[in-house]
C-alpha cells in the first residue's frame, strides 16, 4: 500500500485498520508513515498522526525514540488538528526529568492561549502538568497559572482543570500509557 496516497483522501476506520496491521511488525513501515507525520504536507501528516494514536500500547513505544523531533514539528506546526493529534501523541509517552523547556513554554502559552481549540488547550494543560510535576516550584507556578483560567472556560477545559487540581493535591499523574 502507498501510505501517502492514500492519505492524501479521506481515511476511515477501515483504512485504519489495514494501515495498523501493515505497521504493526515492521519498523520500516512505521518509519514511512512516521515520515509522513513531519513532511511537509500538512494534512497527510494528521491523517499519517491520526494513525499512530490508534497503535497499540506495544507500538506506540517506537514513537519514544522520535520525541524530541515530535517536539520539534508540534512547535512550528500550523495546522491545529495536527498539532492536536501531535500532542495526543506525546501525552502517551513519558518525558524527561527535566524537561525540554521550550516545550514546556509551548504548553505553558498554549494553555492560556484564546487561539488554541480547545483540544490543544486541555492537552498543553496535561503535558504541562506533566513535564511540571517532579519539579515542586514549576507545580506552584503552573497552580497559579491554573487558579488564573477561572473564569468562562468551555466545559472541556473546565474538567482538565479539575482533574489537574484533584491529582495535584495527590501528586498522581494523569498518564496512562
Amino acid at each position: 500500500m502507498d501510505f501517502k496516497a492514500r492519505l492524501s483522501q479521506r481515511i476511515g476506520m477501515d483504512d485504519i485498520n489495514e494501515i495498523l496491521r501493515l505497521t504493526h511488525d515492521s519498523d520500516s513501515r512505521k518509519q514511512e508513515l512516521y515520515d509522513l507525520v513531519i513532511g511537509d504536507d500538512e494534512a497527510i501528516g494528521y491523517h499519517a498522526a491520526w494513525i499512530f494514536t490508534h497503535f497499540s500500547t506495544q507500538d506506540n513505544e517506537w514513537l519514544y525514540k522520535k520525541q524530541d523531533q515530535l517536539i520539534d514539528n508540534v512547535l512550528v506546526c500550523k495546522h491545529g488538528g495536527k498539532r492536536r493529534v501531535m500532542l495526543n501523541l506525546l501525552y502517551r509517552q513519558p518525558f524527561p526529568n527535566p524537561p525540554r523547556v521550550d516545550f514546556l513554554d509551548f504548553c505553558l502559552e498554549g494553555m492560556m492561549s484564546n487561539q488554541e481549540l480547545p483540544g490543544v488547550k486541555s492537552l498543553c494543560m496535561k503535558i504541562a502538568y506533566e513535564l511540571c510535576r517532579p519539579i515542586p516550584e514549576l507545580v506552584q507556578e503552573l497552580k497559579t497559572m491554573l487558579a488564573m483560567m477561572e473564569g468562562d472556560l468551555v466545559p472541556s477545559i473546565r474538567a482538565v482543570r479539575k482533574n489537574i487540581l484533584k491529582a495535584m493535591q495527590k501528586g498522581k499523574s494523569l498518564q496512562k500509557y
